[in-house]
C-alpha cells in the first residue's frame, strides 16, 4: 500500500519535526541548566581522601556506587539534604555550599551523632531572599499561628510560648527547623515543593521525628 502526500502536507510534517526537535533541544538545555545548579562530591574517607564521586542529581543509595560509607563532602553548588539511610530515610543533615572534612561537620550539633550518610538529594526550592513559613499551635494548622520570613535562633525569645510546634506550612522557599535553640539537635528539612509545603503533624517533618519539639528555625542558603 502506498500513501501520497501533497507538497503542503509534506511542509507541515517537516515543520512539525523541526518544532519537535527544537522543543527537545530546549528541554535538554533546561535540564542541563538545572543540573548545573547542583553539584556535590563525596569521599569514602575523611579529609577528602580515598574513593570519590561527583553528583549533580540525587543518590538513593551510595552503596550501589561501591561505597561503604561517606566520610567527607564538598558542596560546590546548591543546597542538599543528606540522609542517614538509603532511600532518603532516617536522620537528615543540611548540606549548604562548603567543605565538610569529617562527619562531625554535618552532624556535630545533633543530639544524636551518626557517621552514617547513605543517600542525598538537592533542595530545589530554596530561595533565601524569598522564604516564608507559618507555625501553628496545634496539628492540622489549627490554633494560634505565627508567620515569619527571617531566621530565629530561639523561637521562645521571639514570642513563641512553647517548645513545641505541632504543624508547619511552608509558604515559599525551604527551611531547616531544629529541635533545640541555637540551631542544635535534630534537623528537619521543610520544603515548599514537598507535601505541597504542608506538614500537618510532627511525624511528617521527617522519618526520624519522634517529637514535635522545635525551638529554632532558619532559611536554607542558596
Amino acid at each position: 500500500m502506498c500513501f501520497k502526500f501533497s507538497s503542503s502536507k509534506l511542509k507541515d510534517l517537516s515543520k512539525a519535526r523541526v518544532t519537535h526537535k527544537g522543543e527537545a533541544a530546549a528541554m535538554n538545555t533546561q535540564q542541563m541548566e538545572q543540573m548545573g545548579q547542583f553539584k556535590i562530591t563525596v569521599w569514602e574517607e575523611e579529609n577528602f581522601q580515598g574513593k570519590r564521586c561527583e553528583f549533580m542529581l540525587e543518590c538513593q543509595n551510595i552503596m550501589e556506587r561501591g561505597f561503604n560509607k561517606i566520610r567527607s563532602i564538598k558542596v560546590e553548588n546548591g543546597p542538599w539534604v543528606g540522609f542517614e539511610y538509603p532511600e532518603f530515610q532516617g536522620q537528615q543533615f543540611i548540606l549548604e555550599k562548603g567543605d565538610y572534612p569529617r562527619y562531625e561537620a554535618w552532624s556535630g550539633n545533633s543530639s544524636y551523632r551518626t557517621e552514617h550518610m547513605l543517600s542525598f538529594r538537592p533542595i530545589k526550592c530554596a530561595n533565601h531572599s524569598d522564604s516564608k513559613v507559618t507555625l501553628y499551635e496545634c496539628e492540622d494548622f489549627q490554633g494560634r499561628k505565627f508567620e515569619m520570613c527571617d531566621d530565629y535562633p530561639s523561637l521562645q525569645a521571639m514570642g513563641w510560648c512553647s517548645k513545641e510546634v505541632p504543624s508547619i506550612k511552608v509558604n515559599s522557599g525551604a527551611w531547616v527547623a531544629y529541635q533545640f535553640p541555637g540551631y542544635r539537635g535534630y534537623q528537619y528539612i521543610l520544603e515548599r515543593d514537598r507535601h505541597q509545603g504542608e506538614y500537618r503533624k510532627y511525624n511528617e517533618f521527617s522519618t526520624q521525628a519522634h517529637t514535635n519539639q522545635v525551638q529554632s528555625i532558619r532559611r536554607i542558603q542558596h
